[in-house]
This record gives C-alpha cells, structure tokens and sequence, in this order.
C-alpha cells in the first residue's frame, strides 16, 4: 500500500513517543496504554489499530477528538473463541480433565466421571457481537435452544433468539459472556445476579476477566448454584494479558479455582489460534486499506 513499515516490541512505552512524530498509523496488541500522553506525540497519527477484537488499551474518546480511525480486529479470531467456547462445555460437562489426571494416577473411575450430554440444554449468551455470534454458529449440531441477550437491539439470527436479561436467567442452564470491556458489563456477574438464575448453571467466560467477581464466583460454586466454570479470562490479569499476578501472594478465591475440579482455566487463549493470527493481520490490513489516507 505504499508504507514503510517499522517493527518495535521491546522500546518502553516513553521510548516510542519520543519517536511517533515520524508515524502516520501505529499497529498494537496491548503491551501498553495507548493514553492522552502517548497521542499528544503522534501529531501525524491518522490511524491506530488493535490486532485484537477490543479497544479498551486505547483512549478512544480522546483519539477520535484528535481525528484518528481506531480499527479493531474481531472478525479475525471469532472463529477461535467459539470453537474455544464450545470445547470449555464439554469438556466440564464429560469431566475431561479431571478423569485425565485420574487415569494418569492409576485410577480407573468410571461411574464417578459420567457426564452431561449438552442436546436438550439451553445455551444462554450474553453479548451477541461477533463473538457470540461464532458461538451459537458452532451450537447448530447440536440440539440445544440458543438464546441471546444485547444492549443493542434485533441482534438475534437464525442461530440464536434475542431474549431479555429476565428471560435469559429464567432459562439458561449454561452462561456464556462474550461481552466487550465496558462500565456495564465490569463486575458483571456478580452474587445479586447469579441468584437471579432460576437453575443452577454452569458457566463460560472467554471475554474479560473484569466481568466476573470471583469472589462471588467462588461462592456460588461452593453452594452449588454453578455447577462449574469454564474460564479463560481471569480478573487479576495485567492489562498486557502476558501476566497474572505482580507478586506471588494469591488472593483466596484464586487459590479455590486452581484446585477445584468444578473450574476449567486456560490462559487468555480462546482467540489465541495460529489461524487467528494470520486472520487477524489480514483484517487490520484490509481496514486500513479501506481508509484511503495517503
């Protein structure tokens, strides 16, 4: 397309503004804040994109006053979460994991490792973008009811019904979330909102940690009211997403999960597949190239 096209993984974040005037787009992942700072440097900026599928690394509001595109990347790995999503449900409901490590310790335990069967289940998701959207594309196999519930409005499609929030916790008997970062959906399921539920449910998140209150989390799974949890995001993680923790102290609900055989975890990774990350490079390219800005 005619750019000259520079590669930086290791300058501190101070190091690269000293150098954005000399930028016209900057293409990230999320080692650091893209803030006010960081965009009063790049007075050429016209461009910043994520090779990712959210923006909250970036000040969106302040770039946008400023008159740079964000571009962001969720077509790129959907496929992935979903996939990811649905092999989270399986596996805690045929116990995978738990009857792995037992057979790898001398123990043959058949009748303490029979499992659920998702057909006959309702599947309920909670943000129908285009993460939700490859997740109830993957649940057409299978013969489940699949209901969603949005902020926006007539989002439902043949693979998924839109329903309220009401609705949805009066039905489900697994939670997916798949919504993007924002004050609404922070410390979204919490102990007010898990006893909505009319069921106990099992749950799924391969979103943001920050949706779930763990401690809450934790609590609902020793009482019984989820079943089990499928997580991939964690409320603890650096915004980077490359570390957990600063410090080796665990706080107590973290502790819970890690030995608990009702939880399944994995490490931000659901949209984390080496066919993500070419999709990914390419819908970045092919958004910029639609901006026409040279």
């Amino acid at each position: 397309m005619g750019f000259i096209c520079h590669a930086d993984f290791t300058s501190t974040k101070t190091e690269v503004e000293k150098k954005m005037s000399d930028y016209v787009g900057i293409v990230i992942r999320s080692r650091f804040k893209i803030d006010q700072t960081f965009i009063d440097a790049a007075p050429n900026l016209k461009f910043i994109a994520r090779v990712g599928a959210g923006l909250e690394s970036i000040d969106g509001d302040y770039a946008q006053k400023k008159g740079i595109h964000l571009i962001a990347a969720p077509e790129g790995n959907s496929n992935a979460v979903g996939e990811h999503t649905l092999g989270m449900i399986l596996s805690l409901f045929n116990h995978f994991n738990r009857a792995d490590r037992q057979i790898r310790s001398g123990n043959w335990l058949r009748e303490a490792n029979r499992g659920l069967e998702l057909d006959e289940k309702t599947v309920g998701i909670i943000g129908y973008g285009h993460m939700g959207k490859a997740f109830a594309k993957k649940l057409k196999g299978f013969d489940v009811k699949v209901i969603c519930h949005d902020l926006l409005p007539d989002l439902g499609d043949e693979n998924a019904t839109q329903v309220s929030l009401a609705e949805l916790q009066a039905q489900a008997d697994v939670l997916s979330i798949h919504t993007d970062d924002n004050p609404l959906s922070k410390k979204m399921v919490c102990t007010d909102f898990i006893n909505t539920f009319h069921k106990p449910f099992y749950l799924i998140n391969t979103a943001r940690g920050s949706a779930v209150v763990t401690d809450d989390l934790v609590t609902a799974l020793q009482n019984g009211k989820i079943l089990g949890a499928g997580l991939d995001v964690l409320e603890w993680e650096q915004t980077s997403f490359e570390n957990l923790f600063d410090n080796t102290t665990l706080p107590p609900a973290f502790e819970y999960l890690i030995h608990s055989e009702k939880v399944l975890l994995t490490p931000h990774i659901a949209g984390w597949t080496v066919e993500s990350k070419i999709k990914l490079a390419q819908v970045i390219v092919d958004k910029i190239g639609r901006l026409a800005i040279l």
